[in-house]
């Protein structure tokens, strides 16, 4: 179904149910293929300018995944392998959606892709397995809360995602995104990436501000994963195969993130990054940077000892991360460890050596975290972001503050 929408208000008090028939919708002629990243397919398109889709709180999609992870739990997922996106924003300038629940989707709950100046304010996705024969395992995977791609000024606000993969995954080419107000139940964490599988296509993700985000574990005998709070992911600079399942050897920069007011439970690896994506024993290291990533008031929880884990690339290693008011607590009986692996400038944490449980030393050069404060690199970042003043034109409605007022 797709909506062509302009100058519009649209109510939407119902659920829109796309029942499970796996062999229709695994043909594309019954789906849209409106997202270049990876090939997807999506069920539910929104295109067009200045709107809102108002869901109440009530409205929304039924997705039926159930169907399709019990169907999948035993087979080989290929990244999309035709699933569709449920909630798919293409080509939107000036959009909102407020309010919509996903119940159940097969695959990503939402993407926005090529659009600009877009706000979700409420978004609830739920994607529980409810199979006896399943449960302690992970069959939800992929359901991700929503992918961002090729777009701009793109506000998420009160969102709260059950999942068994990305809560929100910024992925290449996403610019000036503001998330405020998010609780990710399971999965794998806030991703940025991945980046860098498309060799002829570089991948740039610059000034992203995520604010206010809670952590939560769930029953691990229905959920067993929580396993990052924001980590970042990069192909290796080999290619290997092609999209949607292959590639590599990407280039580009993520820089300008700030990611504060952190609170977690018990997630296995708070803070990850991470060049070898899907990579093997001899790729070339990814030509693809990370640089001017800030961390602040992170408190909580972390399953296992290593806080943060910052395995960059010798071909451009990372610079400018500063981390302050780290407040994570390892296992008790383990000393809480900080990780760093080809990182030319690192403030705010405790020194660290990555020689020890990973072994990267091996194959890798190592490196001391900093001790040194962080301000240098707050101050340069906080500067710029506070000149630009980017927040959705969409998101300043009554009471809203510029961008300027709570950086």
């Amino acid at each position: 179904m797709q909506w062509n929408l302009a100058n519009s208000h649209v109510d939407l008090h119902g659920k829109l149910n796309f029942v499970f028939d796996l062999a229709y919708w695994m043909d594309p002629a019954h789906t849209f293929q409106v997202i270049f990243i990876q090939s997807q397919s999506s069920w539910f398109v929104i295109t067009g300018h200045d709107f809102t889709v108002d869901a109440h709180g009530t409205g929304g999609i039924i997705g039926n995944g159930q169907h399709w992870w019990s169907w999948y739990g035993n087979g080989t997922r290929l990244d999309g392998d035709g699933r569709p996106v449920a909630l798919t924003l293409s080509n939107v300038t000036r959009g909102t959606v407020r309010g919509f629940v996903v119940d159940a989707p097969p695959f990503w709950c939402n993407a926005v892709a090529d659009s600009r100046d877009v706000l979700y304010d409420g978004m609830h996705c739920n994607a529980t397995n409810a199979d006896p024969t399943y449960f302690g395992q992970n069959i939800v995977w992929n359901t991700d809360g929503i992918d961002t791609f090729r777009s701009e000024k793109i506000t998420l606000r009160n969102f709260d995602i059950t999942s068994g993969d990305d809560c929100l995954a910024i992925k290449g080419n996403s610019t000036r995104i503001l998330a405020q107000n998010v609780t990710c139940r399971g999965g794998t964490g806030i991703a940025f990436g991945s980046v860098g599988q498309y060799a002829d296509l570089p991948d740039y993700v610059n000034d992203v501000v995520l604010e206010d985000v809670t952590f939560v574990r769930p029953d691990p005998q229905i959920q067993p994963l929580m396993e990052h709070g924001v980590y970042f992911k990069s192909w290796t600079g080999t290619r290997i195969g092609f999209p949607p399942t292959g590639g590599g050897a990407g280039g580009g920069l993520v820089s300008g993130v700030v990611v504060r007011n952190v609170k977690l439970d018990e997630v296995t690896t708070p803070i990850q990054l991470y060049q070898t994506n899907l990579g093997h024993p001899g790729d070339a290291p990814s030509k693809l940077q990370f640089a001017n990533l800030t961390f602040e008031h992170w408190s909580g929880t972390a399953q296992n000892a290593t806080i943060v884990d910052l395995q960059c690339s010798s071909a451009a290693p990372c610079e400018d991360l500063a981390f302050e008011d780290i407040d994570i607590a390892a296992p008790a009986g383990e000393e809480a460890a900080y990780h760093c692996v080809n990182v030319e400038s690192a403030s705010g944490l405790p020194a660290g050596d990555v020689a020890g449980a990973q072994q990267a030393s091996k194959r890798k050069k190592a490196q001391r975290c900093s001790r040194q404060p962080a301000a240098h690199v707050q101050t340069r970042m906080m500067g710029r972001l506070r000149d630009d003043r980017w927040l959705s034109s969409a998101a300043l409605g009554t009471g809203d503050v510029w961008l300027e007022d709570w950086v």
